[in-house]
């Protein structure tokens, strides 16, 4: 399958519309794990993704407290270096090895940095990350001026390709933006989290940041086959049992927006889940998003979402919605 591809700000890579996210790979028995999660299954969806023509993973270290990234490593074992795709990581959560259920540490020190990253190198069995990321501004004092600076002086080294912010505001991305240039952004967006629309993404179209947005169908609540019975049955290891969105009244809006893609997705011959993907991106400034997979036919419902075009009436009629079920203002 070809899918439409876009430049990642300045980096030179140039990333198809879709990447494959692999935070429910890392399986369970951690504090934001999705629950238990079959291996094999996970490597399949991997393959799945690019077989269909996926070009990039995005992971990180504390999914599954190092499994992920371990998963990834397996999947690419037999794929011949030069046919591999891209793998972006993260760091700046730090856990306890002796207690799995504790909330990892938002952690900014350059030295828990460049630990992190030589076992990221390990676990992934790679001597390069494509795209490195500060998963959330750190909480343990250290400035962000000091650790953007390790992470450009990673990227001067040679020991990544790119650096990236995930989770930060324009106001720390302009900080980060004075001591060297942010490569990419990861911000959430949905049409339940529209907030990155308002100001962060134009920020980064401004100045040339990369923008990967994640969760575009938050966490399963927009893929059109979630329901009230789902929710009631998320296994207590799942950590959207809970989140609020997947509660009371906000469950319900959540649903009923849901809802409201399915006339779209029957025009267009494709599924909920593909054109609230699709959505995201349609916003000017919005490079790609990274969709999330455990089995290949999840693969199935997304790889499509590139290759949609909604019309103007569609974008008015999702607006409409949003703003009905207390999704927000504002369409691309």
């Amino acid at each position: 399958m070809d899918i439409a591809r876009r430049p990642l700000g300045s980096t030179g890579m140039e990333l198809t519309r879709v990447g494959f996210g692999a935070w429910a790979v890392g399986g369970g028995d951690w504090a934001f794990s999705w629950g238990a999660q079959d291996d094999e299954r996970s490597v399949a969806a991997i393959h799945r993704a690019l077989e269909l023509g996926v070009n990039w993973i995005d992971t990180a270290a504390v999914y599954g407290l190092g499994h992920s990234e371990e998963v990834v490593a397996r999947a690419l074992r037999d794929i011949p270096r030069a046919d591999r795709p891209l793998v972006f990581t993260k760091c700046g959560l730090v856990w306890d090895p002796r207690d799995r259920s504790q909330q990892p540490r938002e952690v900014g020190r350059p030295e828990s940095i460049r630990a992190e990253l030589e076992a990221s190198l390990r676990r992934l069995q790679v001597e390069v990350i494509d795209l490195y990321q500060m998963h959330w501004p750190a909480a343990d004092g250290t400035p962000l001026e000091e650790y953007w600076g390790c992470l450009l002086e990673l990227r001067q080294e040679g020991k990544v390709r790119a650096v990236g912010l995930s989770n930060h505001d324009s106001e720390q991305l302009s900080r980060a933006e004075r001591v060297g240039h942010v490569d990419s952004l990861q911000p959430p967006f949905s049409l339940i989290r529209r907030e990155a629309g308002a100001e962060i993404i134009p920020w980064c179209r401004e100045h040339l940041t990369g923008v990967i947005v994640y969760s575009p169908m938050q966490a399963g609540l927009l893929t059109g086959s979630f329901s009230r019975d789902r929710a009631a049955s998320l296994s207590p290891d799942d950590w959207r049992s809970r989140d609020p969105e997947f509660q009371g009244e906000r469950l319900s809006r959540n649903l009923e927006l849901a809802a409201a893609l399915a006339p779209i997705a029957d025009r267009l011959g494709t599924t909920v889940a593909a054109v609230a993907v699709a959505w995201t991106l349609h916003w000017n400034g919005v490079t790609a998003a990274i969709v999330g997979a455990r089995s290949p036919e999840q693969v199935d419902g997304w790889i499509s979402a590139p290759s949609l075009s909604l019309t103007d009436e569609d974008l008015d009629r999702v607006a409409r919605a949003a703003a009905a079920t207390g999704g927000g203002p504002g369409r691309p």
